[in-house]
């Protein structure tokens, strides 16, 4: 009987146990739901697979494991993982790209209807009982709504998902525009990402967090958004500075949706829990890759990564 590959997944629960269960048939899997930085060598010690999601591995980390031959990470991002140690170790990390386009894409799409419909303010004010009281049958006084049609929606990072959303914004109507730090032979136009942020009503952040990203919006960057502007982040936490916002949100009306954040979960305390800024925020829990079947996609795929490397080492 042929003797599996020692497998460990250390962060088992931000994907599901069950769905990631599946990989018991190409290698011999220890599994955890959680993994905290101190137990991480404990438990890998004996594996020549690792499988993560958010857990980060450093150098000193990787340094500890002689055994450990293949990274997967149950995501596109790889900024928790240091790459280039792995590498001089001679250690592979696969992550797993394009599984979730569609879900992203459309998770987008619903941030910046609900933000232009003004979607959550009306449905408090119905749930508090405040329509139940009015002497009119609607209620539009204060909250100014918009259309993405005849409207410029700027995407930051035009790769899959970026081009997604900006064939979405296309069809309800919006002028495209793009910011990449390389200039492509794309259908859309590229502006600097100045021109960008100046000129657009909508703006969705499609790009990866690493050094020339990290705070790419910022207090500056901020205060250079038209009046009334939605800005939505589904890249990563980091690509806008949080303090900076929640700043820039106390005075100036602007619109912001988030689906990743620097620390998730964020702090009791964190910047955007202050109340005067509620009616300006639509956040979310690192959910948008999550419609459907992006997550069964996801496991299968990680699946793939893994029986390529076991029929690569034969």
């Amino acid at each position: 009987m042929k003797t599996l590959k020692k497998g460990v997944v250390l962060d088992a629960k931000s994907v599901g146990l069950k769905a990631l269960e599946v990989l018991k048939e190409v290698a011999d899997f220890d599994f955890y739901e959680i993994t905290s930085p101190n137990q991480i060598v404990e438990r890998s010690i004996e594996a020549e697979i690792m499988v993560l999601n958010k857990v980060v591995i450093t150098e000193e980390v990787l340094s500890q494991l002689p055994k450990l031959k293949l990274i997967c990470i149950t995501a596109t991002g790889t900024d928790n993982v240091d790459i280039k140690s792995a590498k001089d170790l001679g250690i592979e990390v696969k992550n797993v790209s394009a599984y979730s386009t569609e879900s992203v894409a459309q998770h987008t799409l619903a941030c910046a209807l609900s933000l232009l419909g003004r979607i959550n303010d009306y449905d408090r004010y119905c749930k508090s009982g405040e329509y139940s009281q009015s002497d009119i049958f609607t209620h539009i006084s204060g909250m100014k709504m918009g259309l993405v049609k005849g409207g410029q929606w700027g995407v930051i990072g035009l790769g899959n998902i970026g081009k997604r959303v900006a064939k979405l914004a296309q069809a309800f109507g919006a002028k495209v525009v793009y910011y990449s730090p390389k200039d492509k032979k794309e259908e859309y136009e590229r502006l600097s990402l100045e021109e960008l942020l100046k000129t657009s009503g909508i703006i969705s952040i499609h790009a990866p967090l690493n050094e020339s990203t990290r705070d790419l919006i910022a207090l500056k960057e901020l205060q250079s958004l038209k009046e009334g502007a939605i800005l939505i982040n589904v890249g990563r936490g980091g690509i806008v500075n949080e303090k900076d916002l929640a700043l820039t949100l106390e005075t100036k009306d602007l619109y912001y949706a988030s689906d990743v954040f620097v620390k998730e979960p964020f702090e009791k305390d964190h910047a955007f829990l202050n109340p005067k800024i509620q009616n300006k925020l639509l956040l979310t829990p690192h959910i948008a890759w999550a419609y459907s079947d992006s997550l069964k996609t996801l496991v299968e795929k990680t699946k793939e990564n893994i029986q390529d490397f076991l029929a690569s080492q034969k």
